[in-house]
């Protein structure tokens, strides 16, 4: 079993979640903040099974930083 880390942001519509380190895209979405991540984690899955374990990134991300910008 691997840690992955997800994204989830929260939209007017509702959750969106994505995780780091995979290639290719790979989305979940739900209602609410748990649908989203039980979604995401059900895509995960999907994909390593399909493609193995040549969907994970070559590095190991060791920590995660949202920041803010002006442009």
């Amino acid at each position: 079993m691997r840690q992955i880390k997800i994204i989830v942001e929260k939209h007017p519509e509702g959750y969106i979640a994505y995780p780091l380190g995979l290639k290719g895209v790979v989305v979940g979405e739900g209602d609410t903040y748990e649908e989203a991540l039980t979604d995401v984690k059900s895509a995960i899955k999907f994909r390593i099974e399909t493609f193995g374990k040549e969907v994970f990134e070559t590095e190991k991300i060791i920590e995660t930083f949202i920041a803010e910008v002006a442009v």
